[in-house]
């Protein structure tokens, strides 16, 4: 079947689901393949649920006019998704950076939504599967597309490019993250930048946070670039207040004096800056970015405030990697009080640097003083010689702090996703 033959088929359903178990009758079925599932085995499954058509790459059993082969199901989601995005000449906004770039992305998309019919990633949907359903979820009356993209080794950013095909682009940061698949911190700069040097070549806009050298070093040849930070930039701002939740003096480049957000820890300021800048950019009034950016709250695990049983407690446990651990350890500690918890899980994907990392971060606690501090799962087990406490599992950390029943304590518990440090506060 052709492509064009394809996206007629997709312009009469235009809803895709790859999980039979989300399916709703009239939805086109992709049959993509991974290293734990087949969706080919499900073909039937999501026939007898409705689907209008099923794509599939391998043979199956039996015949049905609504089935669509092809050799490749995940290449023809891409190449479906490209076709759907070429209809298009709205600016397409890329976001990706080693941390914030959901955050990022939620408050531009706040702000963007004030003026213009946008459309953003859903969740963190940022990989080779998650991209391409949410640029076919794009409809015909988008004015701005705002698309997060993910990664953990070099040339995935640029894969995304080839059917985003972005106008604008926003690199966050390029920290210690995923250093295994990346191969070391340049590595990281390296993949991360695939993003600018794809700008390069497309005469595209770049957002570029100022106080970082490396990014103004590879977003060089860029033929738009607009700046923001703390200082010797288009718009800057600083932290006035980080108490329960940051608050943004703005310095520069807006009529805006001071942003009340409701997110927590001062490394967000880099977030709230470049939300301001790309307002600005795209002509949204200084009042609607502002109640934009101060009516945001945070959720699913991302720098989130919660009072619960007498505490207060800062759960940032999406994710982890030893830059962001780092940020959000230094910027606990500056918090006021003296009842001070720290729970923090395994980092993972760091490679022959995961040990020197933890110890890394070991040695960063050490400099400050806590009620105290437990260490859960991960590489933390293989960093010797330290005074803290040590759990194998969530579980066992949580039945800890259960038998402790803190009250008027403070507790920052993080870590990375897949050691789900969430379950400690249920």
């Amino acid at each position: 079947m052709l492509l064009q033959e394809l996206y007629a088929i997709f312009l009469q359903h235009p809803s895709i689901q790859t999980d039979t178990r989300k399916l709703k009758s009239g939805d086109l079925f992709f049959a993509l393949k991974g290293p734990n599932f087949n969706g080919n085995h499900f073909a039937k499954q999501a026939l007898d649920a409705g689907a209008a058509y099923v794509i599939i790459d391998e043979p199956i059993h039996f015949t049905d006019n609504r089935i669509i082969e092809t050799n490749n199901s995940l290449q023809l989601l891409q190449d479906l998704a490209k076709y759907h995005r070429q209809q298009f000449t709205i600016p397409f906004l890329a976001i990706t950076g080693s941390n914030g770039k959901t955050t990022t992305k939620e408050l531009v998309n706040e702000v963007l939504s004030t003026t213009y019919k946008t459309y953003c990633t859903l969740g963190n949907l940022n990989n080779h599967i998650g991209i391409p359903l949410t640029i076919l979820s794009v409809k015909k009356d988008a004015e701005i597309a705002v698309i997060e993209m993910g990664a953990n080794h070099q040339k995935e950013i640029a894969s995304y490019c080839e059917y985003t095909l972005p106008t604008h682009g926003i690199i966050t940061n390029c920290g210690k993250a995923h250093l295994e698949g990346f191969g070391g911190a340049e590595g990281v700069i390296k993949g991360k930048g695939e993003l600018f040097d794809y700008l390069k070549i497309v005469g595209g806009t770049a957002f570029i946070m100022n106080d970082y050298d490396y990014l103004k070093k590879i977003s060089a040849g860029i033929s738009a670039i607009k700046t923001y930070g703390t200082q010797d930039a288009e718009i800057t701002g600083k932290v006035d207040k980080s108490g329960h939740f940051l608050q943004v003096e703005m310095t520069k480049g807006t009529e805006i004096k001071k942003i009340k957000t409701k997110l927590v820890g001062e490394y967000n300021l880099p977030n709230i800056l470049v939300a301001v800048t790309i307002g600005k950019y795209f002509s949204v009034p200084d009042q609607s970015i502002q109640q934009a950016l101060e009516n945001y709250i945070p959720s699913n695990s991302r720098s989130q405030f919660i009072q619960k049983d007498g505490n207060e407690i800062i759960l940032d446990a999406y994710n982890a990697n030893p830059s962001s651990m780092k940020a959000a350890i230094e910027n606990f500690a500056t918090m006021e009080g003296d009842e001070k918890i720290l729970l923090l899980g395994g980092m993972m994907e760091l490679g022959n640097e995961s040990v020197a990392e933890h110890h890394s971060i070991v040695k960063l606690i050490d400099q400050y003083r806590w009620k105290a501090v437990v260490l859960v799962g991960g590489d933390f087990e293989k960093v010797i010689n330290h005074k803290y406490l040590f759990f194998q599992n969530v579980a066992e950390a949580k039945d800890w702090l259960q038998q402790q029943a803190y009250h008027g304590a403070k507790l920052l518990v993080k870590g990375s996703r897949s050691m789900q440090m969430e379950k400690v506060l249920e």
